[in-house]
């Protein structure tokens, strides 16, 4: 029998619990890092140093390219290499500081990816420009309002703000109170005669793209002398509550990360080259992307944009055929979906093809061999359409920025023939943490071991029952090395709350695997206490109830009033429809949502989900309603990064909320009155006239013994709806399943 791996190192001894502090797990790091963290390149102290040394070695390669757009037509990419940036670069960085924008001044950014954005960055008013004339790089997530914006400009202290031209009107919007610090706008196309107007009653100055490169013509400054501890860039958190946090990052930590991919890529025998093509269509306010690009262009890789809409991402990845996607799990999602939905339309014999390949590769794999050699048959001749469809020369897909379902990433690491990578880590520390490893299918499900450039350490949380010296250690991560952010700008209150000792606390509740691999179990901060005096670990459930087939993404919510719990979910449209045309439910996918059947039936797999997995009577949902538009960033439900924000959730569906809650309520009011049998439907036996004074007991129990799943179709806000009914359609769906 062979030894169990096991990927990481302790470094330091465990502590117990002293002086009202919880106890704390050993410290551990990577077993690749066994001889110490991998060391930046010699020369390499800033992000500035990075494009500088990337020029010197590769002027001719292709760095920056976008698609040409002719007669509305998208074309092939057009490039510029390194050196042609560079020398843009420089003169961008000369007309910021002809417009008085001396050291330490803020430079803003606000649009979506474009080659402009990234060398703003490279010229210090953004990423690695800030060390090259000694400015602090602001971005701002493109799909931000106003308000943020004016927010981060006045807290940040922005004195000059690019912007996509499209964003000009939104920018405007912030005035006159963003007007304190800002003073000039650089639109990255074109500015309207009324726009330059408008700008000079607010007291700006507005340049176009092109007049702004004019003004540093004939100029030239000296660089200031850079140093790893300078802050390159201040990175708001998008904010799922309150306002957003200005996370300050150094080159310290950009250089450092940068150092561990190259590191963990070589292990691999998959070290990053400037034949690497890299699709930039991330935000490049997220500091994922922003790693990654640091580590493209400092091999002289290429970086390709994407042209904006999610809907033609597929074709630019067609056109650009990349070597390197990095995604977030929606876009994955999204991937999986497509080919769920083409193979469900595809006729028996290419169903029963697919199944027959993917079981016998994914068997290979699980045996320990690698994607390549595990059925290099099937690769060529069932999934190649896939590859192609990812451009034909995929070998990294690294998800990050939210969990991916196992099954996801199951699926993708079979049909993808690439390595599908799952990440974790935050702004706070540069993104990379912990990473899964290719062809380690045990890791599925865990964001693995930690990267070779941290160490890492539970610790314990006693309110929620987290031990982190349990026989399975559980607790809050916390996170040491250089990675870590300076502080949060201007909040040195909530800097020392996160920074302790050097330890950065994450707020995410982790588990050690047997190897070495982390799973994220929950999150401490998004816990509340219901009326019964039972805390709910929120984010656990949804993890939990997101796996239901028929629920593309699920918002639980509970309050310290209520003693039960209640959803609002976005159903999967296919599934619901399929289940429809089954069950003789007729109209659209809204009218289907509104249907009383469907949301019982939504409701019975929740039910049997949390039955499934043992989850507590009080962890069962009681009503759920069914939104057919997913939740979105337009509506100010999702951050940037598809997080939920759970205050504005709360405020939009307020109303919902409330009728839920009370059409729950006089579901049980019923129950109570027509002495409904749960415990001994239950039990199995034949109704009787026992009353039933406690439902919520008795139902709890019913949850436990698999009754309810028997009679799922019957809940307390269905009830309410169809109340003369109750009894009869309990006992009517219980027969049914007995027979």
């Amino acid at each position: 029998m062979t030894s169990q791996k096991r990927f990481i190192i302790e470094v330091e001894a465990a502590k117990e619990a002293t002086d009202g502090k919880p106890s704390i797990g050993p410290v551990y790091r990577s077993t690749f890092a066994k001889d110490g963290f991998p060391n930046p390149i010699d020369g390499i102290d800033s992000c500035w140093d990075i494009f500088r040394t990337a020029v010197e070695k590769y002027p001719n390669n292709r760095m920056l390219g976008r698609r040409e757009i002719v007669n509305n037509k998208a074309g092939k990419y057009e490039w510029k290499t390194y050196k042609e940036v560079y020398d843009i670069v420089l003169k961008l960085g000369n007309s910021l500081r002809s417009c008085g924008i001396e050291e330490g001044g803020k430079c803003g950014i606000y649009g979506a990816n474009c080659p402009e954005w990234i060398i703003s960055m490279e010229v210090k008013l953004l990423m690695q420009a800030c060390n090259a004339h000694g400015l602090y790089c602001v971005p701002f997530y493109d799909t931000l309002g106003s308000g943020a914006v004016e927010f981060i400009i006045s807290h940040a202290e922005v004195s000059i703000a690019f912007v996509e031209e499209k964003k000009i009107p939104e920018l405007f919007k912030t005035c006159p109170n963003s007007t304190k610090y800002m003073k000039t706008v650089v639109s990255f196309g074109g500015v309207k005669s009324e726009q330059k107007e408008e700008a000079e009653k607010l007291g700006l100055v507005i340049h176009a793209w092109d007049e702004f490169l004019k003004l540093g013509e004939g100029k030239q400054y000296d660089l200031p002398v850079k140093k790893k501890s300078d802050i390159c860039t201040i990175m708001y958190t998008s904010g799922t509550t309150g306002d957003p946090k200005g996370v300050l990052m150094s080159n310290e930590s950009i250089v450092t990360i940068t150092a561990g991919v190259r590191h963990f890529l070589a292990i691999f025998n998959e070290s990053l080259t400037e034949k690497d093509v890299y699709i930039s269509y991330l935000p490049l306010a997220h500091v994922f992307d922003r790693a990654v690009e640091e580590c493209i262009i400092q091999v002289g890789g290429s970086i390709g944009f994407w042209r904006g809409d999610v809907k033609l991402l597929i074709e630019d990845l067609g056109e650009l055929k990349p070597s390197i996607f990095c995604a977030v799990p929606r876009v994955l999602e999204r991937v999986y979906t497509g080919l769920q939905q083409k193979l469900s339309v595809g006729g028996f014999f290419k169903k029963k093809v697919f199944n027959v390949a993917f079981s016998y590769k994914f068997g290979n794999m699980k045996k320990g061999q690698s994607h390549v050699e595990a059925a290099p048959f099937c690769d060529k001749l069932v999934f190649n359409k896939v590859k192609q469809g990812l451009g034909g020369n995929v070998r990294i897909i690294l998800s990050g920025a939210a969990p991916l379902a196992s099954h996801i990433e199951s699926f993708l690491r079979v049909v993808a023939c690439c390595h599908v990578l799952q990440g974790y880590g935050l702004t706070e520390s540069c993104a990379g943490t912990f990473v899964t490893f290719p062809d380690e299918l045990d890791m599925l499900g865990t964001v693995g071991p930690p990267v070779p450039n941290v160490d890492i350490r539970l610790e314990s949380v006693p309110d929620m029952e987290y031990d982190a010296l349990g026989s399975i250690p559980r607790g809050e991560i916390c996170i040491r090395g250089k990675t870590l952010f300076s502080g949060y700008h201007k909040r040195e209150d909530l800097t020392k709350e996160v920074l302790i000792d050097g330890w950065f606390h994450t707020g995410d509740i982790g588990e050690w695997q047997p190897d070495g691999s982390m799973k994220i179990i929950d999150r401490k901060k998004n816990i509340f206490k219901l009326a019964q005096g039972e805390y709910v670990a929120v984010e656990n459930l949804e993890n939990v109830y997101g796996q239901v087939e028929a629920i593309d993404s699920i918002w639980v919510y509970g309050n310290s009033f209520e003693s039960f719990l209640i959803a609002v979910a976005n159903p999967s449209q296919q599934t619901l429809e399929r289940w429809a045309a089954e069950n003789g439910v007729n109209g659209d996918f809204d009218s289907i949502c509104q249907n009383t059947k469907a949301r019982a039936f939504l409701l019975g797999e929740l039910v049997k989900t949390a039955k499934e997995r043992k989850l507590k009577g009080f962890e069962i949902i009681r009503a759920v309603h069914l939104e057919p538009v997913a939740f979105d960033i337009e509506r100010d439900l999702l951050t940037p990064t598809y997080k939920k924000k759970r205050p504005q959730l709360l405020k939009y569906y307020q109303n919902v909320i409330d009728d839920m809650y009370k059409t729950a309520k006089e579901g049980q009011a019923s129950m109570q009155e027509i002495n409904l049998p749960l415990k001994v439907f239950a039990a199995g036996e034949e109704p009787t006239g026992e009353r039933i004074s406690h439902h919520d007991n008795a139902l709890d129990e019913a949850h436990a013994s698999g009754g309810v799943d028997q009679c799922k179709a019957i809940t307390p806000c269905v009830l309410a709806e169809a109340a003369k009914q109750l009894a009869f359609n309990f006992y009517d769906t219980f027969s049914k399943k007995q027979s």
